[in-house]
């Protein structure tokens, strides 16, 4: 099974097709609505499938340290899938709760003999993203700098950053994401409203579409996020589309701790 078979953050899936964002085309990131509410002290569980098997299990924590939200996030194999290539990945990342600014993400990603930490922080004052990385099978590691503009979300941040906006059918908006040695403009598209039915029940839905401005996105794959359509603006369910495959993510639990 090849590496991407497995169960990457679907915004993973956006910047690997993505071009570079250069700083004359920088965007604009809105602050949240006024009064709108990330989920607090919250862990959603996600079943998530490749195609028609189960493939693994994600789950999502989010706790607040004063303005400052942040959110952990882990995904496992399971089965089958689990003997064929294991996966166990780890993420972390923090935001201004107010202003949406991401302020770091950290991954920790095991992709069967493939094993990464990297650490990334955005130094808003001094305009740059700064990258360590180390691959912690051959000990190589590395040091990356690069320029950055205005304020900017992250692979994990930028999932829920959405629900923060005004989901008007028909209309999109465009977020800068931060990875690594890059920024990348991403489209959402607001679609449409739908049902949705998830292991933890049914749900009125507002369908987005994330989608890279270079276009790439259009000619290899596509991604959809499910928000509930009430103010909680939960994502209850996922899918990234793809050359080789489908991966769909749907809320199989909710708990508050």
């Amino acid at each position: 099974m090849k590496k991407h078979t497995t169960l990457p953050s679907l915004f993973f899936c956006i910047l690997s097709l993505a071009a570079p964002l250069s700083a004359q085309q920088s965007a604009t990131l809105p602050p949240p609505q006024p009064g709108f509410s990330f989920p607090e002290k919250q862990t959603l569980t996600y079943a998530v499938d490749w195609r028609v098997f189960p493939a693994g299990t994600a789950v999502i924590h989010f706790e607040s340290d004063g303005a400052t939200e942040k959110i952990a996030a882990s995904a496992e194999t399971i089965g089958a899938i689990n003997l064929l290539f294991r996966v166990s990945d780890k993420f972390q990342s923090s935001f201004d709760r107010g202003r949406g600014c991401s302020y770091g993400f950290d991954k920790q990603t095991v992709e069967g003999r493939r094993q990464i930490s990297s650490t990334l922080r955005v130094d808003y004052p001094g305009q740059k993203s700064v990258l360590d990385e180390k691959n912690l099978v051959n000990g190589r590691a590395r040091h990356v700098e690069e320029p950055v503009h205005g304020c900017l979300t992250d692979l994990l941040s930028g999932i829920f950053y959405p629900a923060s906006q005004p989901l008007v059918v028909g209309r999109s908006f465009v977020i800068p994401v931060v990875d690594a040695t890059h920024t990348v403009p991403v489209t959402i598209k607001v679609e449409g409203r739908e049902v949705v039915r998830t292991p933890l029940g049914t749900f009125k839905t507002i369908r987005v579409q994330p989608t890279a401005d270079a276009g790439v996105v259009k000619n290899r794959g596509n991604i959809w996020i499910w928000y509930t359509d009430d103010e909680r603006r939960l994502p209850v369910q996922m899918r990234a589309r793809l050359f080789w495959g489908t991966i769909t993510f749907q809320l199989s639990s909710i708990e508050s701790k």
